[in-house]
């Protein structure tokens, strides 16, 4: 059975400007991704430009 159920290998054609790579090695998204992705998905990102704050679950938009 070749074929990949688990719905990881269908990944967004990324662009160089969407993310880079943290000295740890993981990709980290740019704000002009999450722009594009065009919503907040609440985890936190060290990026995030909707304002989500982890600690009290809201979202502050940023001005």
């Amino acid at each position: 059975m070749s074929e990949d159920m688990s719905g990881f290998s269908k990944r967004p054609n990324l662009e160089p400007e969407d993310f880079y790579y943290s000295p740890e090695g993981y990709i980290v998204f740019t704000e002009k991704y999450h722009l594009k992705r065009g919503y907040c998905c609440k985890s936190g990102c060290k990026h995030c430009p909707y304002g989500f704050n982890k600690k009290t679950g809201q979202i502050n938009k940023k001005s």
